[in-house]
């Protein structure tokens, strides 16, 4: 019987199997708690969780990565990815007790952790195949899949995205998003298609937030939302009441320049603040 189909109760009437789900992420200080809790709820629907690494040799390897970003960006770029992604890496190597995170859900429900190093590569393929998913759910995940790698799941997959798509499509959306006045702040749950952030919309969410926010304590809360949302949308595909609006993919936003950066600080933007290395140092990996 193929995953989702219809099966027979104890009472005789008709019963739909559970969705089943592989979960893609990148953990990170803004979505590592958001992505946790939204394993815990959906933790009888995990089929595999893929965990892809920020320093991966195929994308340059931590220098590879920190000359391309200093070239394009320059050092005010990198306090964010500090906090982002070395300090809660290095910060969870040191500790004993990972209650709470992501790898401990797993642990506990059971369900198979792999490092995804190539997300279109033969070797996650294979765990793909394994894990017999009906649908992918990416949630701050930073490789594209192809359209080779979403058909693997019968049911496609979605993607969680921290913006009002189609605006601010892109890595780094809560920056861009924070320079339009007012800030247009919100949380997309759209299909996967093999390219950025364009795939139908199935939800969306606006979310104000308190003026003087810094980049990375928006990125939080948006994703902490995203969590919420993302499993209305599961609960309404497992339903079959899911319902898709295609949009007009806008400019795709990049990561910032030096100049973009620039700009932002002297209109009082910051990217971190004192909040968010205190939370940097709570997120368990």
């Amino acid at each position: 019987m193929s995953p989702g189909a219809e099966t027979t109760n104890p009472g005789g009437g008709p019963r739909r199997s559970r969705l089943r789900i592989a979960l893609l992420t990148l953990e990170s200080t803004a979505s590592a708690a958001a992505v946790a809790a939204f394993a815990r709820a959906q933790r009888e629907r995990l089929a595999l969780v893929g965990r892809s690494d920020p320093f991966r040799r195929a994308a340059g390897g931590m220098a590879g990565q920190l000359r391309r970003h200093l070239r394009r960006s320059g050092p005010r770029l990198l306090p964010w990815l500090a906090l982002e992604f070395a300090v809660p890496r290095l910060l969870s190597a040191l500790r004993l007790d990972d209650s709470g995170s992501l790898a401990a859900c797993c642990r506990k429900a059971g369900v198979p952790m792999v490092t995804v190093e190539d997300v279109n590569g033969p070797r996650f393929h294979a765990a793909l195949r394994e894990a017999r998913p009906d649908l992918i759910v990416t949630f701050h995940f930073d490789q594209i899949l192809s359209a080779e790698t979403i058909a693997l799941a019968p049911r496609g997959g979605i993607n969680v995205h921290p913006s009002l798509l189609p605006r601010h499509r892109g890595p780094m959306p809560v920056f861009w998003a924070l320079q339009e006045e007012p800030p247009a702040l919100g949380v997309t749950v759209h299909r996967l298609v093999p390219r950025i952030d364009a795939g139908p919309v199935l939800a969306q969410r606006p979310m104000p937030l308190p003026a003087g926010l810094s980049v990375a304590g928006a990125a939080r809360a948006l994703h902490a939302l995203g969590a919420g949302l993302a499993s209305e949308v599961l609960a309404r595909i497992e339903a079959g009441t899911a319902e898709e609006t295609a949009t007009a993919p806008l400019a795709y936003c990049p990561f910032p320049s030096a100049a973009a950066l620039r700009a932002a600080r002297r209109r009082g933007l910051r990217l971190v603040d004192a909040a968010d290395w205190r939370a940097a140092r709570a997120v368990r990996l």
